[in-house]
């Protein structure tokens, strides 16, 4: 004898569905930086420099300091915090990591870049007459020391064919003001066995105008020099970006 069923089991059976197998659950959206990063690589090996921005290519130096995280908006706004890629990686660690995003990880990754770029820079300045590589020396100096938060005394130490000896940071200074001592400058060049110098010094504010502290000091240091034999060729200020030569300036 057959059974029926209760109106109750069969409302409870009506509402139980049934899956087709052959019908596939739609895909969950990857998020858009999924796939970004192999495109833009390609991008760069396939066409360089030229077609790119300049935070796509501090999109690709942060792939390496930041996985598998959409790094565009933290490249866009250290752009906008620092104003231009030297400015990236010539800024402190402290402004750095004022960016969000902006960890251990990536204050690591610009600064070694910053490293290498004033290193490669020093070693095309070897064995060359430097006042015959103005314009080099002034790139050197200027990707050195133009982002710099403290102001930094700089001594390009040269031998007789005005080739560079040694580059010495000597001493570092508050934002405002780098402690200068005539006879230091002097002992250290007698001590690398220099013919002549350049001093150079940034200031943190941008401005590159020399102050009078700076005009007095540098009088004393040449006066001291040409008493010891050693020629102090030029005394550079770097600013953010700009620079000012006090031989050009009339000033030596």
């Amino acid at each position: 004898m057959a059974m029926k069923s209760s109106p109750l089991v069969e409302n409870k059976l009506t509402e139980i569905k049934v899956i087709d197998p052959q019908v596939t659950a739609p895909k969950l959206r990857k998020p858009h930086h999924v796939g970004h990063r192999q495109r833009l690589k390609a991008k760069f090996d396939r066409r360089g420099e030229a077609a790119f921005h300049d935070y796509e290519l501090l999109e690709l130096l942060l792939f390496y300091a930041i996985p598998r995280v959409d790094v565009k908006p933290i490249a866009k706004d250290l752009l906008t915090k620092c104003g231009s890629l030297l400015g990236v990686f010539g800024a402190s660690a402290q402004t750095l990591k004022e960016v969000k995003g902006a960890g251990e990880s990536v204050v690591h990754i610009l600064k070694l870049v910053h490293t290498l770029i004033g290193r490669s820079m020093q070693e095309n300045l070897q064995g060359k007459t430097v006042l015959q590589s103005w314009h080099q020396v002034i790139e050197y100096c200027t990707a050195r020391m133009s982002y710099n938060q403290q102001e930094q005394l700089r001594l390009l130490f040269l031998d007789q064919k005005n080739q560079l000896i040694s580059d010495e940071v000597q001493q570092v200074g508050t934002v405002n003001h780098t402690p200068i001592y005539p006879r230091e400058v002097m002992r250290r060049a007698l001590e690398v066995n220099a013919s002549a110098l350049i001093l150079v010094h940034n200031h943190p504010s941008g401005d590159p105008a020399p102050s009078k502290a700076d005009i007095e000091l540098t009088l004393k240091i040449q006066e001291i020099g040409a008493q010891l034999g050693i020629k102090l060729h030029d005394h550079i200020v770097i600013g953010k970006g700009k620079h000012n030569s006090f031989k050009a300036m009339g000033l030596l």
